[in-house]
């Protein structure tokens, strides 16, 4: 047979490729890459944390892992975690997840967290600034309010006190947020972070001029609604629309409630006009929050529409009653709410666009919601094999390339995650698409998921043979510059 140039070529290519060693090679997987539509068995060289060869032929490489019969995608990226500290971040990588991002509540100030988080974590971590915190800082200047993710003391102090959460701020206030706002982005934080159910007295006003920051930056708002209902989420919009900034609307599941499949519609009729808008949902039926919050201010049995029956106390696994939710109340935590239809989660975890996100809450004394550990393996063991409501490729598109999309026009390090490609970040969860599920229940919410033995963060294997690997901390913060 006559060998041409272009076949002679290639075949050089080839044997070039395959003679490469490389640090790491996944050896006959199942390659699964939503941004490219890749679905094939290949092999997947890593050198130096990246992507360095896709091949049909097999590769050498100092260390050499066998995945047959196992799908190799990338990592999962959660865009709601709350849970920052090494431990929750490592209770995520079980699930899959290289990149767990704190984008609804934020902190505040973000160089100070950056600093106290340091340069390396089991898995990839980063944050909004958030109003929220910034809110509290401009109401009482000079108070030493936490650095972390979700501050207990400035839910304190904007839920359960009048100062914070029932007061209008004054000119001067709403320019310190402003300020606070804009320190916040120019020291890496990946937009705006926003709980509205959290301060009530932000005004229309306020809302808007924490928009414009937004718009102005062009990040994402990520917003927590005001309240429940397609009410809330046509307020939000419109708030987006005037300003035009972009949107984000955080567990659409729990703050749309009944009214899910109208949101659903409303969103899809915005983003066809041309709107930069976008959501997310988290697979379970059940929310969690603090109690002290202004969210269980009065008239939240109206609000929330549950009694104190729907609420669960982690700690000890009791329904509350009215007597033990005021007890709880003065002495603050978490607590698990039971508010919503399964049929509104499976609608909206199969809707086109619609991202997967764990809201997953800091797990303490091993207590909390299973969401924390068990969110991206319940979408693709419970939703896309057991109840078929969406394919597995559309399933990892939601906790993959989207959320890297949402974040890569103006967070650089993004364009190399949520995909599978060459020079992208070997950020890579390896699963069996036949036995992947959660377990983590409400009793026992930090048990690891199954059927995920392998997931690597920039090259390193941070779970081996569905182990955490001991000391793995290649985990790096995500910056917007």
């Amino acid at each position: 047979m006559k060998t041409t140039p272009l076949l002679f070529a290639a075949t050089l290519a080839a044997s070039s490729l395959a003679a490469q060693t490389h640090d790491l090679v996944l050896a006959h997987g199942r390659v699964m890459d939503p941004a490219s539509g890749l679905d094939a068995p290949r092999h997947v060289g890593i050198t130096s944390g990246k992507i360095a060869a896709i091949s049909t032929m097999p590769l050498a490489g100092r260390t050499v892992v066998d995945v047959a019969g196992h799908v190799v995608a990338p990592g999962f990226i959660d865009l709601h975690a709350h849970g920052q500290t090494a431990a929750d971040l490592a209770i995520k990588a079980r699930d899959g997840v290289t990149t767990a991002l704190d984008l609804e509540w934020g902190v505040y100030p973000v160089a100070a967290w950056l600093r106290g988080m340091g340069e390396a974590m089991p898995i990839n971590f980063g944050a909004t600034v958030s109003h929220i915190n910034a809110r509290f800082a401009a109401f009482h200047p000079g108070l030493e309010i936490g650095h972390w993710a979700v501050s207990t003391a400035a839910v304190a102090a904007l839920g359960a006190t009048p100062a914070g959460s029932h007061r209008v701020a004054t000119a001067a206030e709403l320019r310190a947020m402003e300020a606070a706002l804009r320190r916040g982005l120019d020291e890496g934080a990946l937009g705006i972070g926003f709980g509205l159910a959290y301060t009530p007295s932000a005004t229309p006003g306020e809302m808007e001029a924490m928009f414009r920051i937004a718009a102005e930056r062009r990040v994402p708002a990520f917003i927590h609604v005001r309240g429940t209902g397609l009410k809330m989420i046509e307020e939000t919009i419109a708030t987006a629309r005037a300003t035009g900034a972009p949107l984000h609307i955080v567990h659409v599941n729990s703050s749309g409630r009944d009214d899910v499949p109208q949101i659903l519609a409303l969103i899809d009729t915005h983003r066809a006009a041309g709107m930069d808008l976008t959501a997310e949902v988290y697979p379970y039926t059940a929310g969690s929050t603090l109690i002290e919050s202004a969210l269980f201010g009065p008239g939240w049995q109206q609000q929330l529409g549950i009694s104190h029956g729907d609420i669960l106390w982690p700690a000890t696994g009791e329904r509350l009653t009215a007597e033990t939710f005021e007890k709880y109340r003065r002495q603050g935590g978490w607590v698990i709410t039971f508010t919503m239809k399964e049929e509104n989660i499976a609608r909206a975890v199969a809707h086109p666009g619609v991202m997967i996100a764990s809201d997953g809450v800091p797990f303490v004394g091993g207590k909390g919601h299973p969401r924390g550990a068990g969110t991206f393996a319940r979408v693709l063991g419970h939703y896309a094999r057991e109840k078929n409501v969406l394919p597995l490729m559309d399933a990892l598109a939601k906790m993959t390339i989207f959320p890297a999309r949402r974040l890569e026009g103006h967070v650089p390090a993004m364009r190399n995650k949520g995909r599978i490609a060459l020079g992208a970040d070997a950020d890579l969860a390896i699963f069996d698409s036949a036995t992947v599920i959660d377990r983590a229940t409400y009793t026992a919410p930090t048990t690891p998921s199954a059927g995920i033995p392998h997931v690597i963060v920039g090259g390193t294997f941070v779970v081996r043979d569905g182990q955490l690997v001991a000391g793995a901390r290649p985990g790096r913060a995500v910056r917007s510059k």
